[in-house]
């Protein structure tokens, strides 16, 4: 059996990888001041970050049931003969819901939907596995388990400049909110459950980097991990914390670095770094 393995935007696979790992990439919209366009096909990092510099209105929405249905024949098309969708926390977007209603339409004995409970490369690392395992000849019911089985294995943290992005757009309450309110606090989050929560605050982002690695590290523990670096407009702070985690993390296989795309960017704002620790077995 050939299956496909299709994700969406959030996953922000560094340059390549969609192509190189055969995964279909279903692109989430972005609004700037009203004017839509595709997440990664005609809206990127830079544009979303200077519109936010602006003060523009950035928001976002799912991909529609149709634009699905429309990746999942073409994947049909060129042979497939199963789907694995796997998508961003449902928690986070309807994106997983369009899918459902998608493979509904198309045969729902025929794409498998997964709700990854995370995003980025959280969401990245479940794609690219599962689609490891449909190279390798694996049935779709084998592949859709390795999506989920490496979605349960990561750890996503990040820092943001404000919390004000995340609350205005829903994607965190009002009381979380609160955290990053005092002067100068900068607080750090991590996904739970398919949620954005709150996990301690600090007072620079400097000691928020260095918190994101010892962080890291403890997530990693003994075991041999994959790692990957979020920026948004914050190519050389990236890079330092990429370097700071690979001597951090001794058992790693090596740290991606990959500028989150204008969805994610558009929730977070420029400045947010993240870290995401893919384990070999869930903790």
């Amino acid at each position: 059996m050939s299956v496909a393995v299709v994700t969406d935007s959030t996953a922000h696979l560094p340059e390549g990888f969609a192509e190189r790992h055969a995964v279909r990439v279903v692109p989430l919209h972005v609004l700037v001041d009203g004017v839509v366009s595709l997440d990664g096909v005609e809206t990127g990092p830079a544009a979303v970050a200077e519109a936010m510099k602006q003060r523009k209105i950035v928001t976002t929405s799912r991909p529609t049931p149709t634009e699905f249905v429309k990746e999942y024949q073409a994947a049909f098309a060129d042979g497939a003969d199963a789907i694995v969708s796997v998508h961003l926390s449902r928690e986070l977007s309807g994106t997983w819901e369009a899918a459902v209603l998608a493979a509904q339409e198309v045969g729902p004995d025929r794409v498998r939907v997964v709700d990854s409970r995370t995003t980025a490369m959280g969401l990245g690392f479940a794609a690219l596995h599962a689609a490891s395992a449909a190279s390798a000849g694996a049935s779709a019911a084998a592949v859709e388990a390795a999506a989920v089985t490496a979605a349960g294995c990561s750890s996503t943290l990040f820092v943001v400049e404000t919390l004000d992005h995340l609350r205005r757009g829903g994607r965190i309450g009002p009381a979380a909110a609160l955290l990053g309110t005092a002067l100068a606090v900068k607080p750090v989050l991590h996904m739970s459950d398919g949620r954005i929560l709150p996990l301690e605050k600090v007072r620079t982002m400097n000691r928020a980097v260095a918190r994101l690695v010892e962080l890291a590290a403890q997530a990693a523990a003994d075991d041999d991990v994959e790692l990957a670096v979020h920026h948004l407009a914050s190519p050389e702070r990236a890079v330092e914390l990429a370097n700071r985690l690979e001597m951090a993390v001794p058992r790693s296989a090596g740290c991606v670095v990959s500028e989150l795309g204008a969805v994610i960017g558009a929730h977070t704002g420029p400045g947010v770094l993240g870290v995401v620790v893919q384990r070999t077995v869930p903790r």
